[in-house]
C-alpha cells in the first residue's frame, strides 16, 4: 500500500507520519501545497532518537505527486487543518483520502519543542499502528476514518 502525507510545510507532521508509514512496512511519501524547503530540525531530532533513517527527509512541493510519472498512490492523508481544506491536484490513481490532523509542533516555542514534537508522534504513531492492526478486508476508506480519531 502506498500513502502520500500532506501538510502545508512538508516540515514535522507530514514528515512523522511518512517515517512511520514506511517502519510499518508501507510505502510512504510526504509533501506540502507550500513546503518550507526544509525539514525542521526537531522532527529529525526526534526520528533520529527513535532509530529511523532520514537520511532521504525532505521538504517538496505536493507538485512532484501530482504529475503522470508519479507514483500511484492508494491513500492521501492530510495531517493540519490548513492542507485538509485546500483544494489538492489530481491524484494520479484517484487515490482515497483521509485527515489525521494534529497540532502542529512547529508551532510551538523552541523550550517545548521536545514535548510539542513528541505528542505529534505518539498520536501518528497510535493512528498508523491501529491502521495497521485493522482487517485488511476492511474498505480502505473506513480503516482510514477509524484510525484518525485514534487520540
Amino acid at each position: 500500500m502506498t500513502f502520500l502525507v500532506l501538510c502545508t510545510g512538508n516540515s514535522a507532521r507530514s514528515i512523522l507520519l511518512e517515517h512511520i508509514l514506511r517502519r510499518l512496512g508501507y510505502t510512504a511519501y510526504s509533501a506540502g501545497s507550500q513546503p518550507t524547503g526544509k525539514v525542521h530540525p526537531q522532527s529529525l531530532v526526534l526520528l533520529g532518537k527513535n532509530g529511523f533513517d532520514t537520511s532521504q527527509a525532505a521538504s517538496k512541493s505536493w507538485d512532484v505527486f501530482a504529475g503522470p510519472d508519479a507514483p500511484q498512490m492508494d491513500a492521501v492523508i492530510t495531517v493540519c487543518g490548513s492542507a485538509a481544506n485546500e483544494v489538492c491536484p489530481m491524484w494520479p490513481g484517484a487515490p482515497i483520502t483521509a485527515h489525521w490532523g494534529v497540532e502542529d509542533p512547529a508551532a510551538a516555542e523552541e523550550q517545548d519543542w521536545d514535548t510539542a514534537f513528541q505528542t505529534a508522534f505518539d498520536i501518528l504513531s497510535r493512528r498508523a499502528e491501529a491502521f495497521a492492526a485493522m482487517a485488511e478486508d476492511t474498505p480502505l476508506k473506513d480503516r482510514l476514518t477509524a484510525a484518525g480519531q485514534v487520540q
